[in-house]
């Protein structure tokens, strides 16, 4: 009977702790199709209407002017410019994969020289280049700058600054001149690439498609995996690859605690193990605080001068802390629990995973930010 009973609570805990039939992820949100990504496009242009804000005594600045006044049939030579007007900056943008002329781009744009804001400002016509040096877009239009700086001039003036005033953004501000080539399909099948990569995710993923298009799913690394097309759907390749994104694995994910000592952040995943252990962490504080007695001679005395004497008091104070032990391979909550047992900080508690994994105890990857 008792064997029975432990059965039953043995299923029980089995049901419980198996993933749910519905717990996968889509393989759209864990991989991306080989060819089919972004591309990193830059400009260098001019930004004028800045009011006063713009560059100082930048040659750079002066000769981007003379150059964009000569293509308008205007000589002026750069050393007689002042350019308090007008900025020069970067310009960046992303263009995705299959993007057609006449499509827009959102693009970043950011002071090069000593400009002290480009708010107001208008950006210039910009041509943007690929790492091939070709234009595939143009970039113009007025700057929204998320930020602000105010201040008086002179050195004893009080200034006010919001965020990066040298820094803004024109939303859909470019304009694609020419398509940048994406090839998906090399020769009978398409490649996956994980954005994490993973023996295991990558297995259970092959033999997921495989499941749904018979075989046609190989993992070549913990990186790729490639899928042979059908013959049926080789017309239709956006079809198949819409039905290949759509399939739910479960990904797996290696036991990992992630620590940041500048903010004290700690982030731990589920699968954190820790071996049988006992933890006690305990606080010293040491107290030294210095006074000034005064020593002055008895009364209607004749010798004696009245003196000042330093004192000096030490106290140490040590926190009783208990010894919390830690059962064979707890949960994550189980370690929180004992943790918080102990009253630990953040802070302390980096302390005590970095001492379980020296001590052996704990079977996860630690990574120090």
């Amino acid at each position: 009977m008792e064997t029975l009973k432990q059965i039953f609570v043995y299923l029980i805990i089995a049901s419980v702790l198996a993933p749910a039939s519905n717990a996968g992820v889509r393989i759209k949100d864990l991989t991306m199709v080989m060819g089919a990504r972004e591309n990193q496009l830059i400009g260098y242009g001019i930004v004028s209407g800045l009011a006063g804000d713009g560059d100082k005594n930048i040659v750079f600045t002066f000769q981007g002017i003379a150059n964009m006044l000569q293509r308008f049939d205007v000589s002026v030579p750069p050393s007689t410019m002042s350019a308090k007007n007008a900025a020069a900056v970067m310009v960046t943008a992303e263009i995705p994969a299959f993007s057609k002329s006449g499509a827009r781009l959102d693009v970043t744009v950011s002071a090069v020289g000593d400009a002290k804001s480009l708010q107001g400002g208008v950006l210039l016509q910009t041509p943007l280049i690929g790492a091939d040096g070709k234009v595939y877009a143009v970039a113009q239009g007025p700057i929204a700058v998320g930020g602000f700086s105010a201040g008086t001039g002179g050195g004893g003036g009080a200034s006010v600054q919001k965020n990066h005033p040298t820094t803004g953004q024109i939303i859909g501000g470019a304009l694609v001149e020419r398509e940048i080539p994406s090839t998906i399909v090399r020769g009978d099948y398409i490649e996956l690439l994980l954005r994490e990569p993973d023996f295991t995710t990558a297995a259970r993923m092959a033999e997921a498609i495989s499941g749904k298009f018979d075989g046609s799913a190989k993992a070549m690394d913990s990186a790729t995996v490639r899928v042979t097309i059908p013959d049926i759907l080789k017309d239709s390749i956006v079809e198949f690859i819409a039905r290949v994104e759509s399939v739910e694995v479960i990904p797996d994910v290696p036991a990992r605690i992630v620590i940041n000592e500048r903010t004290g952040t700690v982030v731990a995943n589920s699968r954190i193990q820790i071996s049988n252990c006992a933890v006690s962490h305990g606080n010293l504080t040491i107290s030294v605080a210095s006074t000034l007695d005064v020593s002055q001679p008895s009364p209607l005395s004749q010798t004696g001068q009245t003196a000042v004497t330093p004192r000096t008091e030490t106290s140490v104070t040590e926190s009783n802390t208990a010894m919390v032990s830690l059962p064979k391979m707890p949960t994550i909550d189980e370690v929180a629990k004992g943790l918080n047992t102990l009253g630990v900080t953040p802070r302390d508690m980096m302390a005590i995973f970095q001492a379980m994994k020296q001590a052996g105890a704990l079977q996860a990857e630690l990574i120090l930010r």
